[in-house]
């Protein structure tokens, strides 16, 4: 019963509303020549951390194989 008026609320609510008010959220957007420069430097980071983890972590472990293979046994 819950499903159905979940599914009815739904049509009723869409059929109200007015493609305008999609049309007018674009206004407070502000896309300039800059954005995807802005974009592109903040997900610079996140792409490349995992690679840059990966090599920290491999340098370290080849450290310790090194020092592994030193040590008399």
């Amino acid at each position: 019963m819950r499903c159905v008026r979940a599914i009815s609320a739904f049509c009723l609510l869409s059929g109200l509303s007015s493609p305008a008010w999609a049309l007018d959220s674009y206004r407070y957007l502000h896309v300039t020549i800059n954005t995807p420069w802005f974009i592109f430097l903040f997900l610079l980071p996140i792409v490349l951390s995992p690679f840059i983890l990966m090599a920290i972590l491999y340098w370290r472990q080849a450290f310790r194989k090194a020092r592994a293979e030193e040590e008399p046994q």
